[in-house]
């Protein structure tokens, strides 16, 4: 090749470069502009949604539309959005169960209180005893209400005081703590409880049991006796409580734990319920592992739980 050839050559394979090196360049910035837009853009929308939460608004959830790192981090803040959401729904909801508990037997106290102040009325041992009666479900109701806050407390923790326990053994302790209350009111109770050893927390089971009779007697209507059976079944031992009562819609019977919730709210006054032991029950019962809940027919109600538990050998 002579030297006119081998210049013409040079010069060709230099203007391939450059246009190789400028197409390389517009399409290395295309790419990099496309692939920082779809990486910042996000961001930009996690940004905007935390500003909306510092204003005390709660944001739409951001799509994730990737599954590295960034969209794993979207996906974390949506779920806590949503959960911060729920506890403010929640917040609001017991603030308006309180003050609708509280308000009417306070209201009570204080016009029946300011009556006798002013000589309006004159008190007498019947009305002493009914303000007395008033002034103890409200303690009776703020002692349920530390009870459920130390075991929403306790839900984020393991059990540190455990122990093994004779379920049937626990469950005749707690029926004995009714016998009064059985005499007194003529109904009677029929037992039949197996032997289980259960690893629980004592106190909180013996409440369980003992919420669970204590609504059988307050809401009992009928002749026959009410039933206590304690079984072994596979890996859980299950503790049921059966008895006559007031029949419960089936649309109201998955509320009947929630916190305040009554199927009948014109009888809470006068049976001084506060709608708060089946709630407590669930939390202990959750945080043992074990389930609750209620199986209704008609004026026949069983209210069971299943806890974890060892056979004997």
């Amino acid at each position: 090749m002579d030297a006119q050839k081998q210049d013409q050559f040079n010069a060709t394979l230099f203007e391939y470069l450059w246009i190789f090196s400028l197409t390389a360049i517009i399409t290395g910035s295309i790419i990099n502009f496309y692939l920082t837009r779809k990486l910042v853009r996000p961001l930009r929308e996690l940004i905007k949604s935390t500003k909306r939460m510092r204003q005390g608004h709660y944001p739409k959830p951001i799509k994730v539309t990737s599954r590295d790192e960034t969209g794993q981090l979207i996906g974390h803040f949506n779920e806590l959005v949503q959960q911060l959401k729920i506890n403010q729904q929640y917040k609001q909801k017991l603030v308006s169960d309180l003050s609708h508990e509280f308000r009417t037997p306070l209201s009570n106290l204080n016009g029946y209180l300011s009556a006798l102040k002013n000589g309006v009325i004159a008190g007498d041992p019947k009305l002493f005893h009914s303000l007395y009666e008033e002034s103890n479900r409200l303690t009776t109701m703020v002692q349920q209400l530390e009870q459920l806050k130390e075991w929403d407390y306790v839900s984020k923790q393991s059990f540190a005081e455990k122990e093994y326990v004779d379920m049937a053994l626990l469950i005749e302790q707690s029926v004995e703590m009714f016998r009064w209350s059985l005499n007194k009111t003529g109904i009677t109770v029929e037992m039949q409880v197996e032997r289980g050893i259960a690893n629980v927390n004592n106190g909180g089971i013996t409440q369980v049991v003992s919420n669970l009779i204590e609504n059988a007697i307050r809401y009992y209507q009928g002749s026959g006796p009410i039933s206590i059976k304690g079984e072994c079944k596979d890996t859980v031992y299950k503790v049921s409580v059966i008895g006559q009562g007031q029949a419960i819609p089936e649309t109201e019977q998955e509320n009947i734990f929630e916190r305040f919730y009554r199927t009948d709210t014109s009888r809470n006054r006068k049976t001084g319920g506060s709608g708060l032991g089946l709630a407590i029950s669930r939390e202990i019962v959750k945080h043992h592992n074990g389930r609750i809940g209620i199986n209704s027919t008609g004026y026949y109600h069983t209210f069971w739980f299943t806890l974890p538990f060892r056979r004997n050998k």
